[in-house]
């Protein structure tokens, strides 16, 4: 009797426990993503009616899946916005330049308008900004609470923390070791070529050739000691973003448990070199502290009028992984667009190679040598306006925030700002917005004569701005300037033109080339 009692609680508090569990999934699932929902469209926002828990998802993975498989052409067009986001484009076409969308049951307000843009931003700081919850958990093991994704007074310690390592005079000092790293990668091209192979896939070459520099002026080692970091990080990278999980779907994690697991293993990997790389820098500069970037994260002292600003060793790690990734990345990607585009436009590979004998001749390269090639910073800014490495600007309210009269992004509410939209904008750009055409910045060097000042993000926007992007400038700078007075180049009959986002904006099959030396 006494069993049968012990049974009948055992059911009954299974029973409860049971029925507890199916009202937290359904309000997880339905019933707070449709409140959200109402509220959105109550406060002025439309866009593609979502199927919770699921959001808009199928309908982006099914558009994406027919533009992957129709991208096989060999012609060229630089009107993207619609091959890297299908979905987006068309939505776009539907309901306008703002509109919501829906990754699982997070919604993200798209932004497409700059002058909504400016409203929305106008009075609120950077430390004021959050980060879509979705992706810091999702990208936790390749970014942590680095620069990329911390928030509030965190933010600004880090920044404050991080911004003098990219001072002038430290620039300068990076400037030869860019210069040496470079010119192995040419001499390698130059091996290759004389022994009759002059096809090469640049952007294999440039990535690593900007990982060995960012090891070297950012961490103080060299390539080699780098490069576990290096792989571990792109094949992070191929698994958090190849994969066909659902973001922003609860308990989507558990999911594909595989991935999810393989994935925290390769983040703890990272850590456990970066904290080696650490130690050792640790115990090979006491008393002789270095002014790179790892020596300024390592430093026990704080910023000038900011007191308490010395980062935790999880912070550093993490700072690391994020510099580690994002220092050579997008330069290189920067790079790789650039190539192409000089490849189907000959006429300004020689317009920058006068430019570099009138300004540089033959003399040394540095920062300040560099910086006076004005025609190199247009075609900079024109590739970046076309292909821009970062395709996206995440920001996440942490208050209401009203825009006019007629658009309320409560709080919590993700934003997703659609660089690569604004930058392909006829409103904005004119008829030629889909040419190569550098000669654009010649009287704007900063807008290139964009009708609205926030139509063009080639490094993010307000305080969030990227923090490294004079060391970027100053690389590309001096690497295109290499390539220039050593080689000229042309496209290879094998190059397929099929943008992609693997997190940011790349040829899908790499970038064969064919090279000539001068």
């Amino acid at each position: 009797m006494e069993s049968v009692q012990i049974f009948q609680a055992f059911c009954l508090a299974m029973a409860v426990f049971l029925l507890f569990l199916m009202c937290g999934i359904s309000c997880c699932w339905w019933v707070l993503p449709n409140l959200a929902y109402r509220k959105l469209k109550e406060n002025g926002f439309s866009g593609p009616k979502p199927s919770f828990p699921i959001g808009n998802m199928n309908e982006m993975k099914k558009k994406m899946n027919r533009v992957v498989s129709s991208s096989s052409t060999l012609s060229i067009s630089h009107d993207i916005h619609s091959v890297v986001f299908p979905y987006f484009s068309r939505w776009q076409k539907l309901h306008g330049k703002v509109f919501v969308y829906w990754l699982g049951t997070e919604a993200f307000i798209n932004i497409a308008d700059p002058e909504f843009l400016k409203k929305m931003s106008a009075d609120i700081k950077g430390k004021n900004w959050g980060k879509p919850s979705v992706f810091k958990n999702d990208r936790e093991p390749m970014f942590g609470s680095g620069l990329v994704m911390v928030e509030g007074d965190d933010w600004v310690r880090h920044r404050h923390v991080i911004t003098p390592a990219f001072s002038p005079p430290n620039l300068k000092a990076m400037a030869g070791l860019m210069v040496e790293s470079a010119t192995d990668m040419l001499d390698r091209w130059s091996a290759l070529i004389n022994s009759g192979k002059p096809e090469i896939d640049f952007e294999k070459e440039i990535i690593n050739t900007t990982g060995e520099i960012i090891a070297k002026t950012g961490f103080g080692i060299s390539y080699e000691s780098g490069q576990k970091v290096f792989g571990k990080l792109r094949e992070l990278q191929i698994i958090l973003f190849k994969s066909n999980k659902y973001e922003g779907v609860p308990f989507s994690k558990f999911m594909n448990l595989k991935k999810t697991l393989k994935a925290r293993n390769l983040g703890n990997e990272i850590d456990s070199l970066l904290v080696s790389i650490i130690t050792d820098r640790l115990e090979s500069s006491k008393g002789h502290p270095q002014n790179d970037l790892l020596g300024l994260l390592l430093s026990k002292k704080d910023v000038v009028g900011h007191p308490g600003t010395t980062l935790t060793t999880r912070e550093l790690v993490d700072e690391c992984k994020t510099f580690f990734f994002g220092g050579h990345e997008t330069t290189a990607l920067a790079l790789t667009w650039t190539l192409l585009l000089l490849a189907t436009n000959p006429e300004w590979q020689i317009q920058l190679r006068e430019e570099i004998r009138e300004v540089i001749g033959d003399g040394e390269i540095d920062a300040t040598m560099v910086a006076g090639l004005k025609k190199m910073g247009w075609v900079m800014n024109e590739v970046l306006r076309l292909y821009p490495p970062a395709p996206n600007v995440q920001r996440q309210a942490r208050q209401d925030i009203k825009v006019d009269n007629n658009y309320i992004i409560p709080r919590s509410t993700n934003i997703w700002i659609d660089v690569v939209s604004m930058h392909h904008d006829q409103d904005f750009w004119g008829e030629n917005v889909n040419e190569f055409k550098p000669e654009r910045f010649k009287d704007d060097p900063l807008y290139g004569g964009c009708k609205h000042k926030m139509g063009f993000l080639p490094f993010g926007f307000g305080g969030r701005m990227c923090v490294a992007r004079n060391f970027a400038t100053m690389e590309y700078k001096i690497v295109l300037t290499l390539i220039l007075t050593r080689f000229s180049f042309s496209l290879s009959p094998l190059y397929c033109h099929c943008p992609a986002i693997l997190l940011s904006l790349r040829p899908a099959g790499g970038l064969p080339l064919i090279f000539e030396p001068l």
